[in-house]
């Protein structure tokens, strides 16, 4: 195990998984398989994939008094993530996400945040007891609490000196009074294709090229680095040593479900321990590729041995297309 200590503050959910052959349109109603119940959250989701990848996690976070509240506590434990940061509000439901996959692996989620929208700024207080992070830790926050909150954490965060990594997904509406604070308060900012759209004038980008400057361009919200990650064509990512391009790797997709979590732990731990830019994006693009190979969230997320597995047998083609980089 390393000796990096990851931080997250963020949601926990139970996940309600149904597979159709196809997503219904509004209106329509699709048979599926049977229901798969499994632990989620892009909070919690986040920590046990850093926690698999070898680091020291501590959680931050709320759960109901349900049932559901105590399994999903009792499974952060079991992978070794650090729970004593994670409470359960009596009277409370925990969080409850359902989702539907498609057979090729794209998905769709409805959520109901539960306690998860009860962690306002003074419970975070309370359940860090003051101290949210060391100089020598990574945080890393999503949008699935509320906002206030989030941007509480990422000041305190760089406070401490501590590196801050934001996963700004769910995307509140560009206008959002905290989301302009929150994006100077972070060091490195990771969207997908809609989230990065959602933050720029120009809107969607049509090539790699393209999401490249769009990454750049972003960094003049506030974070030092930008990553914008591609599905399965890869990331692109923008930092002070300039513009970065990794492609996809060709794997059995079979839920996407994780797989952005996945990317975020591996990036959050990759750059916390100081490798460059374009090595840590191409690991995290092994590490959220690995996550579709298998059904739902936190049962997908990969081992550092798996990633370690996929990056040295690599085809040519990955080899001599990663770290392209140009400089600004």
């Amino acid at each position: 195990m390393s000796s990096e200590r990851l931080v997250v503050v963020g949601s926990l959910n139970m996940d309600l998984s149904v597979t159709v052959p196809r997503l219904p349109r509004p209106g329509e109603t699709v048979s599926g398989a049977d229901v798969v119940r499994g632990a989620g959250g892009k909070g919690a989701n986040q920590a046990v994939a850093a926690a698999r990848l070898g680091a020291e996690v501590r959680m931050i976070g709320l759960l109901g008094d349900d049932a559901l509240g105590g399994e999903l506590r009792e499974r952060l434990a079991r992978e070794g993530v650090d729970a004593q940061g994670v409470a359960q509000l009596p009277g409370v439901a925990s969080g409850l996400a359902l989702i539907v996959v498609q057979q090729d692996g794209e998905n769709t989620i409805t959520l109901s945040p539960g306690a998860n929208h009860h962690l306002d700024v003074p419970a975070l207080d309370t359940l860090t007891g003051g101290t949210l992070a060391r100089p020598a830790d990574t945080l890393l926050l999503q949008l699935e609490v509320p906002l206030p909150t989030v941007v509480a954490a990422a000041r305190a965060a760089r406070a401490a000196g501590a590196l801050t990594v934001l996963n700004a997904a769910p995307l509140p509406a560009p206008d959002h009074p905290e989301l302009g604070p929150l994006l100077s308060s972070v060091d490195v900012l990771v969207v997908n294709e809609t989230e990065a759209a959602g933050l720029l004038t120009p809107g969607p980008a049509d090539d790699r090229a393209a999401w490249a400057a769009h990454a750049d361009a972003l960094r003049d919200l506030g974070p030092a680095t930008v990553v914008i990650t591609l599905g399965a064509d890869g990331a692109v990512a923008a930092g002070p040593q300039g513009v970065c391009t990794e492609h996809g790797f060709t794997v059995p997709a079979v839920d996407t479900v994780g797989a952005g979590d996945a990317f975020c732990a591996q990036l959050a731990l990759s750059l916390g321990s100081g490798t460059p830019l374009p090595d840590a994006v191409r690991r995290s693009c092994a590490a959220g590729a690995l996550a579709t190979t298998r059904p739902g969230a936190q049962s997908s997320l990969p081992s550092t041995a798996e990633v370690d597995a996929l990056l040295a047998g690599a085809p040519a083609p990955y080899e001599s297309a990663t770290n392209e980089v140009h400089h600004a």
